[in-house]
């Protein structure tokens, strides 16, 4: 594997036999990718003041930058989004664009493209949340099917379309 990767102050990243993390991304420090999970071209991975972790069968999209957070298994992270001290529940998604700041993202929860979660948020399980700054509305109140939008852009094919790039992922 190519990507760029960079140990700090004794921590380096970890990651799995079967994960695909792009040759363009960064990877520096304290940064774990589990197993299945897919990390795209553009992504800064930052681990220097306090961990990342990708869970498994995750998926952050190109240009995205996490630092100091953690996405469990099968969240979806999109192109351009940036992550500072946020943990994100399993299942979630987080839209392209995106800033996500010191807050938590409960499981299965949507956040729109170009959305600001400002510091101290904690979005419940199951919510959509839009806006700037954001608002949230529990998911059973919108006219949005989560099954439908995870089923079109969860992580199942993410990791069908990581395992087809093989020149991206070597």
């Amino acid at each position: 594997m190519d990507s760029r990767t960079y140990a700090f102050e004794g921590a380096e990243p970890e990651i799995h036999e079967d994960a695909h993390v792009s040759r363009e991304a960064t990877l520096v420090g304290d940064v774990t990718v589990e197993a299945d999970a897919s990390v795209w071209p553009g992504v800064v991975l930052r681990g220097d003041v306090a961990p990342v972790r990708i869970g498994r069968a995750a998926h952050v999209g190109d240009n995205a930058t996490l630092h100091g957070s953690e996405v469990s298994r099968g969240v979806m992270v999109g192109h351009g989004a940036v992550l500072n001290d946020t943990f994100v529940a399993a299942g979630a998604m987080v839209g392209f664009n995106s800033t996500v700041t010191d807050s938590t993202i409960g499981t299965r929860s949507i956040v729109a493209s170009g959305t600001v979660v400002p510091a101290d948020y904690e979005v419940p399980p199951e919510s959509f949340v839009r806006g700037m700054p954001a608002s949230v509305t529990p998911l059973e109140e919108t006219n949005i099917d989560p099954d439908e939008v995870f089923e079109e852009y969860h992580s199942g094919e993410y990791t069908n379309l990581a395992e087809r790039h093989e020149e991206l992922f070597e």
